[in-house]
């Protein structure tokens, strides 16, 4: 099962908050980089944001909900 990124934010909050909600709903989400953009101030955008990512059969799944709870504002994570 290979990852795949369904949302990058540049708040590990944000990105934590995203990641609960497709919990919640069944997704095996996971964060990946929190740790390191925490580590040193304004290296979450060097880094390419916090990102959310599921295994790749529950991304178009996992995508469609976060469009639905965030209101068509996602960024699209490749």
């Amino acid at each position: 099962m290979e990852p795949v990124v369904v949302f990058r934010a540049f708040s590990v909050a944000e990105a934590d908050l995203v990641r609960a909600s497709l919990e919640s709903a069944g997704f095996h989400a996971m964060l990946t980089n929190e740790l390191a953009s925490l580590s040193i101030d304004g290296y979450s955008m060097a880094a390419g944001g916090v990102r959310v990512v599921v295994p790749a059969e529950e991304a178009v799944e996992a995508r469609a909900l976060i469009e639905s709870t965030q209101g068509g504002e996602q960024e699209k994570a490749e």
